[in-house]
């Protein structure tokens, strides 16, 4: 990676922030729980569990105690991948779902089993200083005692008030007075706080095997739902090797599939082959070669990501450097392009990135998938549930195709980077369902590749494929360079980065070789970046 330069930058009121010890997420309250842990002597882990607990508070509208999650983790040594996503309840098969042209995305027929709380649960265990108890204590006191519903947040929950006011238990939850609250409006959640006591003290047993769990199990029974106690008994978290790319005298590690890491991997190694270091950054041709490796990596990814276990082929077959000169072949430099699938065995979230003192630093995320997730709340429990069941495929012949005790394919993906040494460089992630590996791309450019620092590549203008040719760019991006654009051939649309969330939002920490960090986050959001 080239020396950070702090002179560039774009529209933004922040500058990055630099530290011993760093906490980045997207909602203030939740990155200062984070930072508390790690002024209590505990650690980057600590501060990453602690920051993605009180979130489910804090920001109800992308993720819950029912969501999924995924992290890296570089404990000072190596680095370690979780993979703590739910799977199909057993009762699955296509049958269940025959006559719809696709898998539902609210209720009861779109919830996996949850793994979040799996995640907190493991990662504590294994890495963190703290009890449980005391990294969950934030987020159970800003239940119990209420916080400040943010513009972003009020808005978010309006929209998701509207879409899931009649699904079982939301209204109690989210909607008590009958209505979402109103941005300013202290909310509190007295049933999320017990639940989250409870975690805490059982070590998520009562959520998987206890009495949380039988509470889960006997609401989905009542509304017919295929969710049963041995489906949460059988959940597991699991650590996996992670994926990685050579990029920018570094490398870039992604989580395997189910997840889509794996696209970002492809393109930038499209990229290299394509030498795209040759282009300046927001240049024409540095958009356009960017785009199409995007393209060609995403079609990939649709055709084949799944449960790693319901793979067609390893996953690093995609990753091969013949296969990536192939597919780096196709693209034309002068005009957009629409790509297949190819054939290599022939040749939407929060986010959270900690670091400590000790050169510890984690990347998590996790998330309901589609705002308020199901919809489904079950009763006195603040136990919102994600729909990722709404990722799976109802195609016979597709490697994605449900199946119970099956992970769907998944949208949210941590990050990170190393240096050319194989030490930690960046810990590095977006929200945003398909924006999250496009924003991987975008922000590894920028960062490893051309040297920007964090928050100017977070605030610089993004762009994103839709389909065919059409790109959707932020309507920042130069006038000159969107004509340019046209005339090569891409559909533009373009989108006000502050009036819709369709370009996701960012965090980065990168750790300078002098030993401190540079911590930078969402300027377009509520997020908020603490360094001490």
């Amino acid at each position: 990676m080239r020396e950070v330069d702090f002179n560039v930058s774009y529209p933004s009121h922040r500058v990055p922030m630099m530290g011993h010890n760093a906490v980045a997420t997207s909602q203030p309250l939740a990155a200062q729980a984070g930072m508390r842990m790690l002024q209590q002597g505990g650690n980057a882990v600590d501060a990453a569990v602690a920051t993605a607990i009180a979130l489910t508070v804090l920001e109800p509208t992308g993720n819950g105690i029912g969501s999924d999650a995924f992290a890296i983790v570089w404990d000072g040594r190596e680095l370690h991948g979780l993979n703590a996503s739910g799977r199909a309840p057993a009762a699955w098969h296509p049958s269940r779902f025959a006559g719809q042209r696709a898998m539902p995305e609210t209720g009861w027929e779109s919830v996996t089993v949850p793994g979040a709380v799996s995640a907190w649960v493991t990662l504590a265990q294994r890495f963190g200083t703290l009890p449980l108890t005391t990294l969950a204590q934030p987020a159970i006191d800003y239940a119990r005692h209420g916080f400040p519903v943010s513009p972003l947040i009020g808005e978010l929950w309006q929209r998701g008030y509207d879409r899931h006011k009649e699904q079982p238990g939301f209204r109690d939850c989210f909607a008590p007075q009958g209505r979402a609250p109103r941005t300013g409006e202290l909310f509190r959640n007295p049933a999320q706080a017990a639940t989250l006591q409870e975690i805490a003290e059982t070590q998520g047993e009562s959520f998987y095997r206890g009495a949380l769990a039988q509470k889960m199990a006997d609401f989905a029974r009542e509304h017919g739902a295929a969710l049963t106690l041995d489906d949460l008994k059988n959940h597991r978290a699991d650590w996996v090797t992670l994926l990685s790319r050579p990029f920018a005298g570094g490398s870039v590690q992604e989580l395997p599939p189910n997840g889509q890491g794996i696209a970002t991997l492809i393109a930038l190694g499209i990229l290299e082959a394509w030498e795209i270091n040759r282009y300046a950054p927001d240049s024409p041709q540095w958009l356009h070669l960017s785009i199409e490796a995007m393209k060609l990596a995403l079609v990939d990814l649709e055709r084949y990501v799944t449960d790693e276990d319901h793979l067609e082929f390893p996953a690093e077959l995609l990753l091969s450097s013949d296969y990536i000169r192939q597919r780096a072949g196709l693209i034309d430099p002068e005009r957009a392009g629409v790509f297949r699938f190819g054939s290599p065995q022939q040749s939407g979230t929060v986010y959270v990135a900690t670091a400590d003192a000790s050169g510890m630093m984690v990347s998590f995320i996790q998330s309901n998938y589609m705002g308020f997730g199901s919809g489904v709340v079950v009763p006195e429990t603040g136990i919102s549930l994600q729909n990722r069941g709404a990722g799976f495929s109802l195609d016979p012949d597709h490697p994605n195709v449900v199946a119970g005790g099956k992970r769907p394919f998944h949208t949210i993906i941590p990050a990170f980077a190393l240096d050319a040494q194989g030490l930690p460089l960046m810990a590095f992630g977006m929200m945003g369902g398909p924006m999250q590996a496009q924003g991987h791309v975008q922000l590894a450019l920028r960062i490893m590749l051309h040297g920007q620092n964090p928050q100017a590549a977070i605030d610089a203008p993004r762009w994103r494929v839709v389909q065919g040719r059409e790109v959707v760019f932020e309507s920042t991006l130069d006038r000159n360079t969107l004509s340019t654009l046209r005339r090569m051939g891409h559909q533009v649309v373009l989108e006000d980065p502050l009036s819709n969330y369709n370009f996701g939002g960012a965090q980065a920490i990168v750790r300078d070789p002098q030993g401190f960090y540079i911590a930078a986050t969402e300027s377009r959001k509520d997020g908020q970046a603490l360094v001490s």
